[in-house]
Parts: structure tokens; sequence; C-alpha cells
């Protein structure tokens, strides 16, 4: 069985193609620029030559591309968005028109496109560029299935916090279901309210079978994999992101606690902080919301020993020094599939018929070392 994995991330989209017929370490692999960062690329090269933009396609994730139209706008050129473009930036239309950019409807942006204007696609997957990148080796790329991950707030009411919406979502799944796997859906299972993870769907073709999961949980998940972190039911697993960092607390292997904050707004010592009452089981939503984090949840206040403290993410580096000795996990290898393999122990998780399978290849990986 072959399943593509896509973890888009903010930095860097990161891609296995996970085969169930060869070892874990001869799975093909790519770490390439996130799809944000190379829309951005394009509105600034637009920038440079002076042109208009126009955005066209679905909601995909902002960040960098974001910043790109604000600097291009700020350079005296015009940004146009069709509607679902333009929800890449923001859920609320208004606010969208009301930084600069002029909202057109599909009709109107075709007729822009024949005009000097820079047309963009919006889109986070793109798998006739990930099809070409295999090619140019000589690899005929197919796949069984589809596994892809993205961060999602969600669309959150108006006037309603996206960072309490999408907490409250988190905590909400993990009460229903103690399993990181409960941030995963097969495609006829995306709740309406996530509606990147819908957008994803909605662009790829529906001649396979197709996951998509939470960035963050991923992560969680596949730093699971990794050895060291299996041998310690009690620790603290943290996914620290370019823009977010997400931790979950596990007792005897069981979630006993989460919080979420924006990685920005941490200092080294207020993380450090709130990884030790996380641990304590003292740390409070209110702590995090109010310091700008998304909140925290403990589902069992006990508190234990922070024996083991997992890292994996690109901004790892911010722990670092950590008084707590983190261990940087590396499932499989590799630090940069973290999300990859937690999407295909998702899989797992979600298809019986599957799982076999699947289990089979990793845990011979985990065997031969």
């Amino acid at each position: 069985m072959k399943i593509l994995a896509i973890d888009v991330g903010t930095g860097t989209q990161d891609i296995l193609l996970f085969d169930t017929t060869t070892q874990v370490e001869n799975c093909l692999q790519m770490i390439m620029p996130s799809p944000t960062a190379l829309v951005a690329q394009q509105i600034r090269a637009a920038t440079a030559r002076g042109e208009d933009v126009l955005l066209t396609g679905t909601i995909m994730g902002g960040g960098p591309s974001s910043w790109a139209a604000d600097d291009h706008l700020r350079a005296g050129y015009r940004v146009f968005a069709t509607p679902s473009a333009a929800k890449s930036f923001n859920d609320e239309l208004e606010r969208v028109a009301a930084s600069g950019i002029t909202l057109v409807s599909e009709d109107e942006a075709q007729r822009l496109s024949s005009a000097r204007v820079c047309r963009v696609e919006m889109r986070d997957v793109n798998l006739d560029a990930v099809r070409r990148a295999f090619n140019a080796f000589g690899v005929a790329l197919h796949w069984d299935a589809l596994a892809i991950a993205v961060f999602d707030h969600g669309n959150a009411p108006a006037n309603y916090s996206d960072r309490l919406f999408r907490f409250e979502f988190l905590a909400e799944r993990l009460r229903a279901r103690n399993h990181l796997a409960t941030f995963a859906f097969m495609r006829e299972q995306i709740p309406p309210r996530l509606t990147r993870m819908r957008a994803v769907a909605d662009s790829l073709p529906a001649d396979a079978p197709l996951l998509v999961m939470d960035t963050a949980p991923a992560a969680i998940l596949g730093a699971c994999e990794d050895d060291q972190v299996r041998a310690h039911p009690n620790a603290i697993v943290a996914n620290v992101g370019n823009f977010h960092t997400l931790a979950f607390r596990f007792t005897a292997g069981a979630i006993t606690g989460v919080f979420e904050h924006h990685t920005g707004e941490l200092k080294p010592e207020q993380l450090e902080t709130f990884l030790a009452q996380l641990a304590e089981g003292t740390l409070t939503n209110d702590a995090v919301f109010y310091s700008n984090g998304h909140g925290a949840a403990l589902l069992d206040a006990h508190p234990q020993a922070l024996n083991l403290l997992a890292v994996v993410g690109p901004r790892r580096e911010i722990l670092a020094r950590s008084r707590y000795r983190p261990y940087f996990a590396t499932p499989y290898g590799d630090m940069m599939l973290a999300g990859c393999y937690g999407m295909v122990r998702a899989y797992a998780e979600l298809n019986a018929d599957a799982r076999d399978e699947i289990c089979r290849t990793l845990d011979a990986a985990r065997n031969s070392v």
C-alpha cells in the first residue's frame, strides 16, 4: 500500500510516499517550500514588476501570503481576490475588504485575467507539482490513499474569537475520544466548521481515499512513534511550530492535558512555565488565553513528574536550553516528517482494512534498529 502524505506548514511542506512494500528508511520523501510561501513569492515578484495581483482558487494557509499582499498594497498596487481565495486571509470578507483587497466575482476575475494582472491561484495542495518533482527522478508517482495535514482554526461565528473557537473544538474532540487520531478525518467525515480542510478535500480528486488531519496533532502523533517517547507512557510531548505551539500531557499513555499558544508570543521562560504547570495539573485556560494563546484543558488534574519532555517542530530551538532537558524526537530518523508519520498512523487507526499492513511496516522499522 502507498500513502502520499503531505504535511502543509508555514515554512515547508513535508512530503512522504509511504510504501508498505519497502523499508520505511527507503520511502521517498521531499521537504519543499510551503504553498503559502510560494504564493508570497509570486506576489512579491508582481510587486517588483509593478503589476496588480488577482488571487483565485480556494481557502489555504495565510501568514507569508497575507504579509506579501499587505506589502503589495502598501507599495501602491492593487490586489483583487475572489471570495473563496479571500477567505485565506479572513473568513469575514468585510475585514478582507477593509484591509484594501478588492473582492471580485468569478466572472469579474475572468475578465481581469485578460488585463495586465498577475494571476495567482490559492490552494494548499498541488499534486501536479509533486508529480512533476517525482517524475524528474524517474518515479511514476501513484498512490492508494492521500493524507494531508493543514492547520485549521475553523470558521468562527462573527465577533467570536478564532482562538477560542479552535480550542473549544480541540477539547471537545478529546473528550469524545482520547486519542490523537480524533483530529483526523476521512473525506466524508470532515466537520463543516473546518473550512480549510473542506477546501483541501474539494480541491483533490475523489478517486482515492483521503485523510485530512490538523498539523499540530499530526506532529505529536508522529513524535509518539519515536522509540524514546514510546518508552515513557508518562510524558509531555510538544510541537513547537513556526506559528503555533501545541503540547499534550500523557499519563499511562492516555491524554490528560493540553494547551496551545502562538509560538511568536512565547518567551522560553514562559513556555517552560506553561509546560511545568501542565505537568503539575495547575495550568488554567485563562493563563493561556489571556496571554494571547488558544487555551488549556486538563482532563485529569493529578500532578505528575515531568520525566520526559519530548519536542518536535521547526522552532524547537526555543527549548534547547530548557532546564527540563528536552528530548528532540526523531521518528524513524527524521523530525521533519513527524507529521507525515503521524498521518500514516492515523490512517491505520481510522481504516481497519489497512491497519495490519501499515503497522507491520512501521513495526519492522522499529525492530530493525
